[in-house]
């Protein structure tokens, strides 16, 4: 779900919860809605990803959300990136 779309649903009240996952040394965000689970991509339909937790955590403040669980388990920092086939 893009960022436009994203803000939308939160002026609504409609993003119950979310939260900030790690993944290899980077970050994503999934948000709960009544339907279902969502994650943040671009305008590309590329999985939105950041390599810090605070500016993910930053990025999720200018949105207007100030609460947010953080799924550290699988956060390996020294991981390299891996190029993505496609």
């Amino acid at each position: 779900m893009n960022e436009t779309t994203l803000r939308a649903l939160i002026e609504a009240g409609a993003i119950n919860r979310c939260r900030i996952i790690a993944n290899g040394a980077s970050f994503y965000i999934e948000f709960e809605t009544p339907t279902g689970t969502v994650t943040a991509h671009t305008m590309r339909k590329r999985l939105k990803q950041w390599v810090s937790l605070d500016a993910a955590a930053r990025w999720l403040k200018g949105l207007g959300i100030g609460n947010t669980e953080v799924k550290l388990s699988t956060w390996t920092p020294r991981q390299k990136r891996l190029p993505l086939a496609g």
